[in-house]
């Protein structure tokens, strides 16, 4: 009988994943010793700015003037104008409930272990979107009104990117059935709205909601500047997601289809109930994908006078009172930590969906 011997120590432990993972081949391990190079030559000199040579404490530029790293005091000092724009100052309140409502909602939806997920999208759907109009627009219930053009930093970011996500998943599919309808003049006036605004740029867009809109209106009737941006980035994103959607609905197989009319299911209940839901489970990728573009697109409503979050930052930057050499680089690090963070969560909770849903498919 052979006795129990211990695997060799460069097959086991990290050294075992190290040669696995990392120095498997020649090309492999020159790959590995390249990527460290570069990290090792861009993330110290980075930390060093952004952390240990950084200005932490402060009021006024004097405290950055002479600093080699990060103007962290900018950002604290102008933490209002990047979270509310130019908000009224006693009416902050208000974006901070729709802000807190709305992670309320989130974490409903997102942790598994909370019961009553129907019940918690059907208030995001619809009770939310109009708690949070009132709360922030004013004139009800004795709240003073506050026009839109004063809102701005993240919470017009996080507006713009809500309203076009939401807007936009359900035009999308509406759309993407529409251009495989059997209907010609269905199909020909989905195919027309979606090329059409898949070959304007979303900048022309803007500038046509903006500037141009109002000349075709009739005398006297007025339409808020951000209500008609609103409309015109959830089309733009709708032409986008339906073909997302088409995809999809495309890449199911002929069999579904058949199945579903076997059972004797109309049209309307075999899509609600078997082709949109695996479509979606195949083009899920593909529609946060959309979203996050999306949420970073937010940023061109300044183009059109608005001051979201990059655009409150960016004017930041310009002010006298906190020129230096590293404030306008401070504030731009700050906005892509921000962005990143959005995007990344995002990101995240697409592949934990992605997980939950292929478990069917492993059983």
């Amino acid at each position: 009988m052979i006795a129990f011997r211990a695997p060799p120590i460069l097959h086991v432990g990290p050294v075992g994943w190290l040669r696995a993972n990392l120095f498997s081949s020649v090309f492999n391990s020159v790959l590995t010793l390249l990527i460290l190079a570069l990290l090792a030559w861009t993330i110290p000199p980075l930390l060093n700015w952004a952390f240990f040579s950084a200005t932490w404490a402060g009021t006024t530029r004097e405290a950055c003037a002479n600093a080699t790293g990060a103007c962290w005091p900018y950002i604290t000092q102008r933490m209002g104008q990047i979270l509310y724009g130019f908000y009224d100052f006693d009416q902050r309140w208000r974006p901070d409930v729709v802000y807190t409502l709305g992670a309320a909602g989130l974490a409903w939806l997102m942790i598994p272990r909370i019961p009553h997920k129907g019940w918690a999208g059907a208030a995001m759907l619809t009770v939310y979107p109009l708690a949070s109009y009132v709360l922030l627009t004013g004139g009800w219930f004795g709240l003073p009104v506050v026009s839109t053009e004063r809102w701005g930093g993240l919470l017009l970011t996080l507006v713009v990117a809500a309203v076009g996500i939401v807007a936009s998943l359900p035009l999308g599919v509406i759309l993407a059935l529409g251009r495989r309808s059997t209907l010609p003049v269905v199909r020909i006036f989905c195919v027309v709205f979606i090329e059409v605004w898949r070959g304007v740029p979303m900048i022309t867009v803007l500038f046509i909601a903006s500037s141009m809109l109002p000349l075709f209106l009739p005398e006297g009737l007025e339409f808020d500047k951000l209500a008609r941006a609103l409309i015109a980035i959830a089309l733009f994103n709708a032409a986008y997601m339906a073909e997302v959607v088409r995809a999809g609905l495309q890449a199911l197989p002929r069999g579904q289809y058949e199945g579903a009319g076997a059972l004797g299911l109309g049209y309307w209940r075999a899509t609600t109930f078997v082709i949109l839901p695996q479509a979606f489970k195949i083009v899920l990728p593909g529609i946060v994908n959309n979203m996050i573009s999306m949420f970073k697109d937010t940023s061109l409503v300044s183009i059109i006078g608005f001051f979201d979050l990059l655009g409150v930052i960016q004017t930041g930057s310009s002010d006298l009172d906190w020129a230096g050499p590293n404030t306008a680089v401070t504030g731009y690090l700050f906005a892509a930590a921000i962005y990143w963070a959005f995007c990344f969560s995002m990101s995240r909770y697409s592949a934990h969906l992605e997980t939950q849903l292929a478990e069917g498919d492993r059983r």
